[in-house]
């Protein structure tokens, strides 16, 4: 991993009483809840989906600004699925879509490609993300 100093971008968000918020103001929903199936929300599978969208759709209009003078014309659809294990623990299914309009059959395989390996969520390289978990301290949010 990079060392501090080397990181581009920080965010926060945090999650709490049915509603997710980034500490920016930049993304504020409420979430769907497992205690209460009846509220109404986001749900993980969707956050999921424009997570990824997103992150791709980044890498993409990067790339894209190198083979096209259209990178505004890039779209990324994702799709994300849950499942549980037979053990309980949740497993996800994400498949993304990029286009982009004016490019050639080759030159949207090699923004595919470049941008899947550009981003550390790519579809090859499971070893280039890592998540860790820790407890809080009480009190402090």
């Amino acid at each position: 991993m990079p060392d501090q100093s080397s990181w581009l971008r920080e965010a926060t968000a945090t999650a709490e009483g049915g509603h997710v918020r980034t500490d920016d103001g930049g993304l504020s929903s409420a979430l769907a809840s497992p205690l209460a199936p009846h509220c109404t929300g986001l749900t993980p599978e969707q956050l999921l989906a424009a997570a990824f969208a997103s992150c791709l759709h980044h890498a993409a209009v990067e790339v894209a600004g190198e083979i096209t003078d259209e990178a505004h014309t890039v779209q990324v659809r994702a799709e994300a699925k849950l499942g549980r294990d037979t053990d309980g623990r949740y497993r996800a299914d994400v498949h993304a879509q990029i286009s982009s309009a004016g490019l050639s059959r080759d030159q949207l395989a090699d923004l595919v490609e470049y941008a899947d390996q550009l981003w550390p969520f790519s579809s090859g390289d499971a070893s280039r993300h890592r998540l860790t978990v820790t407890p809080a301290e009480n009190g402090r949010h």
